[in-house]
């Protein structure tokens, strides 16, 4: 007869929710004055819950539903087992093209999305209450690597939302500077500066990485230039998305490794080549170290990417392979003498909390991890989220994922997203208003027409 080792979960939860954003630019267009996420909520027999989060949309909404018959019985232990239950029987959304985010096509964002990862955080959390450790020392073959994450500021060019016909939040009361610029037009190397330096007042950033593929390419470097003089010490890089070509990513950034501490995807497929051979061209003209969340978003892109030798880091977001294969990355890449680091999308603070769980659990001299948090900060849905200070986030002295989740802040976010036309993220909508008749261009920055 078969003992049980571990709390049986009783119940799941699958609760959309949204939350407010700026009108932020990006080689896909402007973002809406919404995001939408899915939390997952399970609860044991003992009582207690463990949470997970998920980027939005309503195919992974659906995706996530279907996997209650895998999840509900479950020992909290058996977390893998349940994983590769939900692979074999979930729900699976049709028309994966197979490109993944080469192009940056966001239609194809569910598709590298592995959205049993809000399942994994959630049995993990419970298990690590269970246990009382916390989840970075239940990942990988080492656990706990380091107590503080370096986290880096995350810079973005942004619209100017009275020019948008569109209910974008509109703050009164700002705590401090970060607080005002945070929702004000930004289309200068002045301003991208200001934006730096606010954010480093309020958190403490030692590293800076600006989002590109807005601009023309020479605007870019010239306030990833400003961004050098104005913080010497820090590392600063840039994020094109692809959206140079070839000739035009070498004549930017040769001879500019004084400046940049690495680039981040600065060029995408041409004449019939792939993202990972043209990068691997770019890296041998340029010598700069390349970064990359779009060439190798698994494992088999990966094989040939390392092959080619096209990236030096690989941005490896829990979200696009779960908390446990980005472990097993990052034991691979510190293996290879490569650098793991973390993309992120916009989120709530308990996908920050667990992204500092699977940062402090990564091997090796790590890159300082995204987050867009600094964007949503003031827009908790759990009580005790935690902060970044000095640039750094402390792993937290509790079990599990370390934050508790607040279900009236949930239930209003939830409110909100119920009020929204829309749950996809369709970042053309926004841009219309900027540009008549605005259309997505892979290889055009977005404010470049």
């Amino acid at each position: 007869m078969k003992s049980q080792g571990s709390p049986i979960i009783t119940d799941m939860k699958v609760i959309p929710v949204a939350g407010h954003d700026s009108a932020l630019l990006t080689l896909s267009g402007c973002h809406a004055p919404y995001f939408t996420r899915n939390i997952v909520i399970l609860e044991d027999e003992t009582g207690n819950t463990g949470i997970g989060e998920i980027h939005g949309g309503d195919d992974i909404t659906r995706m996530i539903e279907s996997y209650r018959p895998f999840v509900v019985g479950q020992e909290i232990a058996d977390y893998r087992g349940c994983i590769t239950a939900i692979r074999k029987g979930g729900l699976n959304i049709k028309g994966d093209s197979g490109e993944g985010l080469q192009g940056l096509n966001l239609a194809n964002l569910k598709f590298v999305v592995q959205a049993e990862a809000a399942v994994e955080c959630a049995m993990m959390d419970l298990l690590g209450k269970f246990v009382n450790k916390p989840i970075a020392a239940l990942l990988g073959d080492g656990g706990i690597q380091r107590t503080e994450v370096p986290f880096l500021g995350y810079l973005f060019y942004i619209a100017d939302m009275e020019k948008l016909n569109l209910d974008y939040l509109r703050e009164t009361h700002f705590k401090d500077d970060w607080d005002r610029v945070r929702r004000i037009e930004t289309l200068t190397a002045e301003g991208i500066v200001a934006q730096a330096k606010a954010a480093e007042d309020r958190y403490g950033f030692k590293s800076f990485k600006l989002k590109g593929g807005v601009l023309r390419g020479e605007e870019e470097m010239e306030a990833i230039q400003a961004l050098h003089e104005a913080f010497p010490d820090s590392r600063i890089n840039l994020d094109p998305n692809g959206a140079w070509s070839l000739e035009e990513a070498i004549k930017l950034c040769k001879g500019k490794g004084d400046i940049l501490a690495y680039i981040e995807d600065p060029c995408g497929p041409e004449a019939g080549f792939s993202s990972r051979e043209i990068m691997a061209e770019f890296k041998i003209a340029t010598g700069l170290p390349v970064a990359t969340n779009m060439i190798a978003t698994n494992w088999r892109q990966f094989h040939h990417a390392a092959a080619l030798r096209a990236v030096d880091i690989v941005l490896a977001d829990p979200h696009f392979w779960t908390l446990n294969g980005s472990i097993r990355m990052a034991h691979v890449l510190n293996d290879w003498g490569l650098t793991w680091g973390s993309h992120s999308n916009n989120h709530f603070d308990i996908t920050l909390a667990a992204f500092t769980q699977v940062a402090a659990a990564a091997p090796g001299n790590i890159s300082p991890i995204d987050t867009h948090y600094i964007w949503q900060d003031g827009q908790e849905l759990c009580d005790d989220s935690l902060q970044i200070k000095d640039g750094m986030i402390k792993l937290p002295d509790k079990p599990g994922l370390g934050v508790e989740i607040n279900m009236d802040k949930v239930m209003k976010a939830n409110e909100l997203y119920r009020s929204l036309p829309y749950h996809d993220r369709d970042d053309s909508t926004s841009m219309q208003y900027l540009i008549k008749e605005w259309k997505y261009n892979s290889k055009k920055p977005c404010m470049v027409r």
